[in-house]
C-alpha cells in the first residue's frame, strides 16, 4: 500500500494511509453478515510521542470503551498510559498534556498491550483514523506476540460514506454535524469516548442508505478509503 498523509489542521493528526485495515483481518470476515446493530464494539484511541510509527514513535496512552447492544458502557473502561522509554518531543506534550515525569512508573508496552487485547477480545475495534492507531498495533506485533485481528471500523471513512461532500471529516466535525458534545479531546479514554458518541449517531444513518451489516460497512469504507487515496 502507497504511504500517503492527507495533511491536518494544527493539533490534528494528519489522515493516515500508512496501514491497510481491509486486507489486515482475515478472522473478522466471520462476523461479515451480522447486523451492525448487534455486534459489541470496543471504541478505543490512542496517545503517540508523534506521528510516524515507522520511524519509532511510540504509544503513551490507550483509552477505549466498549458498546454492546447499541448503548455506550462509558462504565466498562480501559485506560493506560505505557512508558514509551524514548523522550517526548515538546510539540508532542502541547497536545496531550503528558509528560516524562508521569510516565516513569507506568508499564512499557510489552506489558500494556495484553491488557488491551484481552480488554477487547470477542468484539470490533472502531477508532477515528484507525489506520493511524492500528499501524502502531501492529508493529509491536513481534515484540509482544501480540496481534489484534478482529475487524476494524473506522468513523472518518465511515463518515465519508455518509457525507462525501463534506470537506472535512475531523473527529470534531463529525461530532458537531452529529449533535455529539465535544470533550476532553487528546486524551485517549476521552477521544474514545466522543468517537463512540459518533458511531452510535452513524448507525441508523448508515441503516438509512442500506448499510446494515459488517460486510456492507466495510465493503463502503474500503471504497472511500481507496477513493482518499488518490487525493
Amino acid at each position: 500500500l502507497p504511504r500517503a498523509i492527507v495533511a491536518a489542521s494544527e493539533e490534528e493528526r494528519p489522515e493516515f494511509y500508512d496501514f491497510d485495515l481491509f486486507s489486515w483481518s482475515t478472522a473478522g470476515h466471520e462476523l461479515d453478515d451480522r447486523p451492525l446493530a448487534e455486534l459489541s464494539y470496543t471504541v478505543f484511541d490512542t496517545e503517540t510521542t508523534g506521528l510516524q510509527p515507522s520511524m519509532g514513535d511510540e504509544i503513551i496512552q490507550i483509552g477505549a470503551t466498549r458498546i454492546v447492544n447499541r448503548r455506550l458502557l462509558r462504565h466498562e473502561c480501559f485506560d493506560q498510559l505505557i512508558n514509551p522509554h524514548r523522550e517526548l518531543s515538546r510539540q508532542s506534550i502541547e497536545i496531550h498534556g503528558i509528560t516524562q515525569d508521569v510516565l516513569a512508573d507506568q508499564p512499557p508496552v510489552e506489558v500494556a498491550l495484553p491488557k488491551f487485547h484481552a480488554f477487547c477480545a470477542d468484539t470490533v475495534l472502531v477508532g477515528h483514523n484507525a489506520a493511524f492507531d492500528m499501524r502502531f498495533l501492529q508493529l509491536k506485533e513481534k515484540k509482544t506476540g501480540i496481534r489484534f485481528d478482529q475487524p476494524v471500523l473506522d468513523t472518518l471513512l465511515l463518515s465519508a460514506v455518509l457525507h462525501p461532500n463534506q470537506a472535512s471529516h475531523r473527529l470534531e466535525a463529525i461530532a458537531e454535524r452529529l449533535g455529539v458534545s465535544v470533550f476532553g479531546r487528546h486524551t485517549a479514554l476521552g477521544d474514545a469516548l466522543v468517537t463512540g458518541e459518533v458511531f452510535l449517531k452513524m448507525l441508523p444513518l448508515l441503516a438509512e442508505i442500506g448499510i446494515t451489516t459488517l460486510r456492507q460497512a466495510r465493503e463502503a469504507s474500503e471504497r472511500t478509503f481507496h477513493a482518499r487515496l488518490k487525493y
